[in-house]
């Protein structure tokens, strides 16, 4: 075991891990954060997705032993503070029904309109591929990144 420490949603927080130990199941299992879902084991669905300094990465495919001094963002710390735009515009618009994808595609869609905040169509689209949604085509959730987009100034 070796004692790490990193910034978690804001809080410093320290942890004895496995060289062996995966991401995803650190922050779910030991350290209770449920946003991340394992989906695929494999980094190809984006249902662990979480930001990793600021740019998003698949839990499931990082070792805990190498996110030591880094910060780890999760669905649930950008929501600290309440809803964010992004959000409230998916859930006014109903764009998930399982909901399984949605923290990857809200990160994904974050982490887009952070470096771009009017992206293109194209862009969107490129900017959620790697976040695999089996329920809504993915059309409802592009529209609503670019209907975000169009009530920023």
């Amino acid at each position: 075991m070796k004692k790490i420490s990193f910034i978690l949603n804001g809080e410093k927080r320290f942890i004895h891990v496995e060289p062996n130990e995966i991401l995803l199941d650190v922050l779910r299992d030991r350290m209770g954060t449920k946003s991340p879902k394992c989906g695929c084991d494999s980094g190809d669905c984006g249902a662990c997705t979480v930001m990793l300094n600021s740019k998003t990465a698949r839990s499931c495919m990082i070792f805990a032993i190498e996110t030591d001094g880094q910060e780890i963002v999760t669905l649930e710390g950008i929501s600290k503070s309440g809803l964010t735009p992004l959000q409230k515009i998916f859930l006014e618009q109903n764009v998930f029904q399982c909901g399984y994808c949605a923290p990857g595609m809200i990160l994904s869609a974050t982490e887009l309109l952070g470096k771009n905040p009017h992206p293109s169509r194209y862009e969107v689209q490129e900017a959620l591929a790697g976040n695999l949604c089996r329920c809504t085509g993915y059309t409802p959730i592009i529209d609503a990144v670019l209907e975000l987009t169009k009530k920023q100034v």
